[in-house]
């Protein structure tokens, strides 16, 4: 009997212990690695952003511009621009290159800046537009024939015509408005719009004015003339054969009335 004391203590114990040797050997194997070594942590390549400003740029035909690639990641590997334009210099610093584009003259164009970080490459790109604002804007007096005038508007040297619109205003109501997007020229352009209307009395002492347009993917450049407000004479004037007439009448209107007169006085001059 009192040999088996030992055992059956031995036995409690382990069913007061449940998985206390098995939770001692996993908490060994936690605390090393294969070989006996810690595991070195998984790497993941973190992302990156590219970037390219100024996103849109509007510059005058032949005109200049810097763009600035910019990115996040901490060494690239590469950095390239595609472009069809002109290639000027080149500066670099930790994270940025900034590019020089010269000689600008397409219309619109656009840029890609490409950055490559730990294999893998992304992009961003931004939109140059060539244009040249109207250097005047000038509406004529109107021309009346009959009774109807013609307003004659003149922009002059615009780029590019395809995207200009040209508007005349009566009063600040729109009455003929023109979008020349047929012209695909790429060259500096005069403008000459004409456009003809009745001429009514209502109409008188309302300046009228031109407005040119152009609308370039978010840009619009605006300008405008000088009002005209048509005056009685030069909105109708009387035909030449009326104006004859019309005096006509009138010296005889005057006649008739002096002779009327002189006989008056010597009639009573012989009483």
């Amino acid at each position: 009997m009192g040999s088996l004391l030992p055992l059956s203590l031995l036995l409690l114990l382990a069913a007061a212990y449940p998985g206390g040797g098995r939770a001692r050997r996993r908490r060994g194997a936690r605390a090393q690695g294969p070989g006996g070594s810690s595991p070195a942590p998984s790497e993941t390549s973190a992302p990156f952003w590219v970037r390219i400003s100024p996103q849109f740029k509007a510059v005058q035909p032949g005109g200049s511009v810097w763009l600035n690639c910019s990115t996040s990641c901490p060494l690239p590997e590469n950095s390239s621009l595609s472009t069809l334009l002109q290639r000027g210099q080149t500066l670099s610093g930790p994270g940025w290159v900034s590019y020089q584009l010269l000689d600008v003259r397409a219309w619109s164009s656009e840029v890609r800046c490409f950055v490559t970080c730990a294999g893998e490459t992304r992009g961003a790109k931004a939109k140059i537009t060539a244009y040249k604002r109207p250097q005047s804007v000038i509406l004529e007096p109107p021309l009346v024939v009959g009774n109807e005038y013609t307003l004659r508007c003149h922009v002059t040297h615009v780029f590019p015509v395809g995207f200009l619109v040209v508007t005349l205003r009566r009063g600040g109501r729109v009455i003929y408005s023109e979008n020349l997007k047929r012209y695909t020229g790429s060259d500096l352009a005069n403008v000459t719009l004409t456009y003809t209307l009745p001429a009514r009395p209502r109409d008188l002492w309302k300046p009228v004015t031109c407005h040119a347009r152009l609308s370039l993917d978010g840009l619009v450049v605006r300008s405008s003339s000088a009002p005209i407000t048509p005056t009685v004479l030069a909105w109708r004037p009387a035909p030449k054969a009326l104006a004859s007439t019309s005096i006509a009448a009138f010296v005889g209107i005057l006649l008739v009335v002096g002779a009327a007169y002189l006989r008056n006085r010597l009639l009573v001059q012989n009483q």
